[in-house]
């Protein structure tokens, strides 16, 4: 197949379901992930704020609002500004703390520690 150029284009192949070798039933689905994640960096907290309206405009029952390391307290700020100042009826379904190891390019490791604060916004 051709396009306007004359160049040749590969014809795209659709996607089937593939089949397991012994049993011959298609294979699930691998699980949707999930869309509703804030993830916090160096931008101003109010960026984040705005992202999260937006999920919650768009539909969404809850946002998980993530960050690591220095990004921690905004992510923080990000929650509490948004309660205070944007959806009054927001609750905090779940806050989980842990740590990643980094290595970095030179191949030092390094702990970083990560929080994940999950809010809903309360059904009138």
């Amino acid at each position: 197949m051709h396009n306007e150029e004359g160049t040749i284009v590969a014809k795209e192949k659709q996607a089937k379901p593939k089949k397991t070798e012994e049993k011959g039933e298609p294979q699930k689905p691998a699980e949707k992930p999930r869309e509703n994640i804030v993830l916090v960096g160096k931008k101003p907290v109010m960026n984040y704020v705005v992202a999260c309206i937006t999920f919650f405009n768009a539909g969404e029952k809850e946002v998980a609002v993530k960050a690591r390391g220095r990004a921690i307290s905004s992510a923080i700020d990000t929650v509490e500004l948004l309660k205070r100042s944007f959806v009054k009826d927001l609750e905090i379904k779940s806050i989980e703390i842990g740590t990643e190891e980094m290595v970095s390019p030179e191949g030092q490791r390094a702990n970083v520690s990560t929080i994940e604060i999950t809010v809903t916004k309360a059904q009138a």
